[in-house]
């Protein structure tokens, strides 16, 4: 019982990796807004830091900040045409990332590690809704391989660090994350931020807003400080090497006609809206399974689309001169 007090009594540095990003910086908003708990220090790194790459820059890290607890966001990440072309780079980049992370972790005795997965990562044939038992079930999409089988042994060796180390390192599983501090780029971000440009330039250059595809196709967005929140809630209370899905319902799954709709209310559009169908739509749904997450947190109420891509539009119109695009 001794054992416990002394660790609550502690002081605890939580350091984030990847700390500018999306992610990061949503996990910053949350805890500068709710407040970080009684001898609770954030370190957010960036690139700047060093290069985790590296395995001496990696260990400098740790032996200047003395993490107790560590959110692993850090990566080397892309769009299709870059995982398609660069499959050695996201593989190698990434298991050299992690392993330095992890390693560090069990030598400096970190509490508590926490990694980022994403559901790209899942087999490429499969049944909807996807959970966390289906991981291994089956080769990721070939387009990604390289950041996906360099991802999924995150997992594998979140296990193997436990039974051969006794160390609590999981991993989170997100689906669609939007918000804040995003890369609004049209060509190279996600759908959302993609929208958001798209449509404050329409609205801007009094031309018409169009969407690529038919707007048919279903996604769950969890909106980056839900996904913060939720986070750090498996830092402090979520205690097992089986990575857990941080997703918002199947029922509150949404068309990407409805998010540009949504994204067109936001924006106070009032232009013409058109859906370009010469633009392939993609995969029709991916919906993933919260029912983990739901049975531990039965009441956890989600930001709505209409709430958070609201949020996400103000943000990207008061910093348009400064954000990524």
């Amino acid at each position: 019982m001794s054992t416990t007090t002394d660790t609550d009594n502690e002081k605890k540095v939580v350091m984030v990796t990847g700390g500018s990003g999306l992610v990061g910086s949503g996990i910053r908003m949350y805890v500068e807004k709710s407040g970080a708990l009684e001898k609770e220090e954030w370190v957010y790194l960036s690139s700047k830091e060093g290069d985790l790459r590296d395995r001496k820059q990696t260990e400098a890290i740790f032996d200047k900040y003395k993490p107790t607890h560590v959110i692993h966001l850090a990566a080397k990440v892309g769009g299709l045409f870059a995982n398609m072309n660069q499959k050695v780079e996201f593989f190698r980049e990434n298991v050299l990332i992690n392993d330095n992370i992890m390693e560090c972790c069990r030598i400096h005795k970190v509490q508590k590690l926490v990694s980022m997965l994403s559901t790209c990562i899942f087999p490429d044939k499969t049944s909807y809704p996807i959970d966390e038992t289906m991981l291994h079930d089956g080769p990721p999409h070939p387009s990604n391989e390289g950041y996906a089988y360099a991802k999924r042994l995150i997992d594998t060796m979140n296990r193997a660090y436990a039974e051969q180390y006794g160390c609590n390192f999981t991993s989170i599983i997100p689906t669609n994350i939007y918000g804040p501090h995003d890369n609004f780029s049209i060509q190279n971000g996600h759908v959302i931020p993609g929208l958001i440009h798209k449509c404050y330039l329409a609205k801007k250059n009094n031309t018409p807003f169009t969407i690529w595809g038919s707007g048919t196709p279903l996604r769950q967005f969890i909106y980056s400080l839900d996904l913060a929140e939720l986070t750090v809630w498996v830092m402090r209370d979520y205690h097992s090497p089986e990575p857990i899905t941080l997703s918002v319902d199947e029922s509150t799954e949404v068309s990407i006609k409805d998010v540009a709709l949504a994204v067109v209310k936001a924006m106070k559009f009032e232009g013409e809206v058109v859906f370009d169908t010469s633009k392939a739509d993609g995969q029709f749904k991916k919906t993933a399974d919260n029912k983990k997450l739901r049975g531990l947190r039965p009441d956890y109420e989600f930001v709505t689309i209409e709430d958070g891509v609201q949020k996400a539009v103000d943000w990207f119109v008061e910093n348009y001169e400064t954000c990524r695009k």
